[in-house]
């Protein structure tokens, strides 16, 4: 799940977008749901290795949230390598609202296999 976005790259290794979620992705009300923000998280992190040129999957996503998230709030969202050793990358990404961190994540990702799909 992509959402649609284009993600930035910067000349420092990062790639990053902005995204205003909506009603339908309210949790409770009023409230941004829990695992769309974990999805943004991760699909950063993912565009951060594809913009290398890399193809992986996430293998572990930790996820922590500081504060509730308006539904309708307009997101920066950012993603760096943190490590490499192909075939496997440590990301990290962060979300913030208004200069200040709501959420961040730490993911784990393997570099696909294309003899061993399915």
């Amino acid at each position: 799940m992509s959402f649609g976005l284009k993600f930035n790259k910067d000349g420092k290794g990062c790639v990053s977008t902005y995204f205003t979620g909506n009603e339908t992705m309210q949790g409770y009300d009023g409230i941004m749901h829990g695992g769309i923000l974990s999805a943004l998280l991760d699909t950063a992190m993912a565009h951060c290795l594809l913009h290398e040129n890399i193809e992986a999957v996430t293998g572990e996503l930790n996820v922590r949230f500081y504060d509730p998230v308006a539904f309708d709030s307009t997101m920066a969202i950012k993603a760096w390598i943190e490590s490499s050793l192909p075939p496997l990358y440590h990301l990290k990404s962060q979300i913030k609202i208004n200069d200040k961190i709501v959420c961040k994540a730490k993911a784990k990702f393997m570099q696909r296999d294309y003899n061993n799909a399915r």
